[in-house]
C-alpha cells in the first residue's frame, strides 16, 4: 500500500537513512524511517510516525470495517486507532482502516471514502507534482470484510487508479490484488507491459491468494486486456481471468449482474474532458532539457552581422520562443480538443496538421515582416513542435495499439528532428 521512503514522501529522518530502510512485511505500512535501536525507538516514533495511543493499543482490528457502511468506521476520528497499528520507523497510509486476519497473515483493509488528502493528491497528479512517487505498494488488500468466496479485483499501483477503484466499492466485501506497475495507470501500464500476465502470476503466488480464496477467479479491468493473456494466467497459476468493465463506476453493476457487462460498460469514451485533463501534465512536464534548449535559442537569436545584439535577442529570440509556445499549444491543447475531427490515425500527423494551419495563418498576417527565410523556418518548426507534443497523447488506446505506437514513433521522430534542424538553419541564415 505504501512505498519505501526512498520513493515516497521524505520524512524527518533524512533521505540517507530512508534509502536504506527495508519495506514493511505488510503493504499497509511503508518504511518512512529505518529501524532504530531500542534506545532510539521512542525518538524514531516521535520524529517520523505518530505515537501509539495506549487507549486503543491491542484493540482487535477485525472489529473495524465489520459493517458494509463507512459511517461506523474508517472515519477521520479513527486516526488514533490507526496509529496503534503503525510500526516504529514505518508510515501507515491514511486510507488503511484495519487489518483482516487471513491464512497468509493480516491483510490491510482500505476505506472506500476519499479524504481531503486524496483530493489534494489527485490535483497534484493532474499538474505532474510528485507524479513518480504517487503509488501504493503492490500486494493484497481488503475492502469491507471479504471471505474465501469474495471476488478478487486486479488493479495497478498508481494511487489515482487505486483511489478511483476503492471509492466505487462502498458496501462491497472484496479483495484487491494490486500489481507493481511502477506508478503507471492500468491503461498505460498494459501498453508498456507492466500490467501483464507475468506480473499477475507473480503477484498471485507472492500473496498466497490461492490460500485466501476458495474460488479461482480474477476480475481484470478491460483496459488492462492488451497486456494480459488469460489462458497463460490460468495455465500457470490456476486463476481464470474475467474482464470487467472499462470504468470502475460500473463495477458494482457488473458484479451484481453476475460478471455480465453491457455494451455501454465495454465502450471506451475519450471525451473532450478526458483529453483536456491530460494537458496540464504536458505543460508542466517540459523538463530542464527543454528549458535549456529554449534558453539557447533565445541567445542564438542575438547572433547577427554585428556578432551579437541584445535587440536581436529580444526580437528574433523572442519570436522563436513564441513559435515554440504556439507549437506547444497546438499539439497539447488544440489537437486533443479537435481529436475526433482531425483526419488520419497517427497523432503526430494530427498535430502536424494543426501546427501547419496555425503557421500558415501566421504567415498570412505577418509574412511581409518575417521574410522568406524566417517564414520558411516557421513553416517547418511550428508543425514539427505541434507534432511532437500531439504524439505524447498516443498510447495503447482506442486509436492506437502498442505496436502502432512504436511504428508511429519510428516514422515521426526522424521527420520532426529533420524539420527542426532545417528550420534552425534557415532561421540562423536569415539573421545575416
Amino acid at each position: 500500500m505504501a512505498e519505501p521512503a526512498s520513493s515516497q514522501q521524505k520524512c524527518s529522518c533524512g533521505p540517507a537513512e530512508s534509502e536504506t530502510a527495508k519495506p514493511a512485511d505488510n503493504p499497509a505500512t511503508s518504511s518512512c524511517c529505518p529501524p532504530r535501536t531500542d534506545s532510539t525507538r521512542e525518538d524514531s516514533i516521535s520524529s517520523c510516525c505518530s505515537p501509539p495511543t495506549s487507549a486503543v493499543e491491542g484493540s482487535g482490528t477485525p472489529g473495524c470495517c465489520e459493517t458494509t457502511t463507512e459511517s461506523s468506521c474508517c472515519t477521520e476520528d479513527d486516526t488514533a486507532i490507526r496509529h496503534s497499528w503503525e510500526r516504529p520507523g514505518h508510515r501507515l497510509w491514511h486510507f488503511v482502516c484495519g487489518f483482516l486476519p487471513t491464512p497468509v497473515g493480516e491483510v490491510p483493509q482500505v476505506s472506500t471514502r476519499l479524504t481531503t488528502l486524496d483530493h489534494i493528491g489527485r490535483w497534484q497528479m493532474r499538474w505532474g507534482i510528485g507524479r513518480d512517487r504517487y503509488r501504493v505498494a503492490p500486494g493484497l488488500y481488503a475492502v469491507g470484510n471479504p471471505d474465501a468466496d469474495s471476488d478478487v479485483l486486479v488493479s495497478a499501483n498508481y494511487k489515482l487508479s487505486f483511489d478511483a477503484l476503492r471509492r466505487e466499492l462502498q458496501g462491497h466485501d472484496l479483495w484487491l490484488l494490486v500489481l507493481e506497475t511502477h506508478g503507471i495507470n492500468v491503461w498505460c501500464a498494459a501498453g508498456k507491459g507492466t500490467f501483464g500476465t507475468e506480473e499477475i502470476i507473480r503477484r498471485v503466488r507472492e500473496t498466497g491468494l490461492d490460500r485466501v480464496v476458495s474460488h479461482r477467479r480474477l476480475i481484470v479491468p478491460q483496459l488492462g486486456a492488451p497486456g494480459v493473456a488469460g489462458h497463460e494466467v490460468r495455465r500457470d497459476c490456476g486463476f481464470k481471468v474475467i474482464y470487467g468493465p472499462v470504468r470502475a463506476s460500473d463495477l458494482p453493476a457488473f458484479l451484481d449482474a453476475g460478471y455480465q457487462a453491457g455494451e455501454e460498460m465495454r465502450r471506451v469514451r475519450f471525451s473532450t474532458g478526458d483529453r483536456l485533463i491530460l494537458t496540464p501534465v504536458e505543460l508542466t512536464g517540459l523538463g530542464r532539457p527543454t528549458l535549456y534548449a529554449l534558453l539557447a535559442v533565445l541567445i542564438l537569436g542575438g547572433i547577427g552581422p554585428s556578432i551579437f545584439s541584445f535587440n536581436a535577442l529580444v526580437h528574433r529570440g523572442g519570436g522563436a520562443l513564441l513559435v515554440f509556445i504556439a507549437g506547444l499549444l497546438a499539439g497539447a491543447v488544440i489537437t486533443p480538443i479537435l481529436l475526433p475531427w482531425l483526419p488520419w490515425r497517427p497523432f503526430a500527423a494530427k498535430g502536424a496538421l494543426v501546427g501547419s494551419i496555425i503557421a500558415l495563418l501566421t504567415l498570412l498576417i505577418f509574412g511581409r515582416d518575417l521574410g522568406t527565410a524566417d517564414g520558411f523556418a516557421l513553416l517547418l518548426a511550428l508543425p514539427a513542435i505541434a507534432s511532437w507534443y500531439a504524439m505524447n497523447f498516443t498510447g495503447s488506446s482506442t486509436f492506437t495499439s502498442p505496436s502502432g505506437v512504436e511504428k508511429e514513433m519510428r516514422r515521426s521522430i526522424p521527420l520532426q528532428a529533420a524539420a527542426l534542424l532545417i528550420a534552425a538553419g534557415s532561421w540562423l541564415w536569415a539573421a545575416f
